[in-house]
């Protein structure tokens, strides 16, 4: 069992920054894959950012390629998102989420892959 606590949400104006953190207890932190996912109000849950446990691989969404940048700290137990130029519409609850049985690169961008959510921290960007 793992489990995940985010922080470091809020209200921000566009074009500023914030950096999100997830917390992981329980079980070992780094042979899980880390991912980040959003979800505004009436859309579906959508992909944002992953990173492997083994390669240290990165994956974006194209909404958010060059402008956020996932990493972990295994020593910490901790994935971040540093999310900068934000926009509006980046505006949702960011949930993280930990999976261990992701063995091909499609698999990090389904929520399905991953076992262990978060409860998720709101950002919000006004204009």
């Amino acid at each position: 069992q793992v489990q995940l606590v985010e922080s470091g949400g809020g209200l921000v104006q566009a074009g500023g920054s914030l950096r999100l953190s997830c917390a992981a207890s329980g079980r070992t932190f780094s042979s899980y894959n880390m991912g980040w996912f959003r979800q505004a109000p009436g859309k579906e849950r959508e992909f944002v950012a992953a990173i492997s446990w083994s390669s240290g691989a990165t994956y974006y969404s194209d909404s958010v390629k060059g402008r956020f940048t996932i990493s972990r700290d295994n020593a910490k137990n901790t994935a971040y998102l540093q999310m900068n130029s934000l926009k509006p519409e980046d505006t949702a609850v960011y949930y993280c989420a930990a999976g261990s049985r992701i063995y091909y690169s499609g698999a990090y961008y389904t929520p399905r892959f991953y076992e262990y959510w978060g409860q998720g921290t709101q950002v919000t960007v006004s204009s």
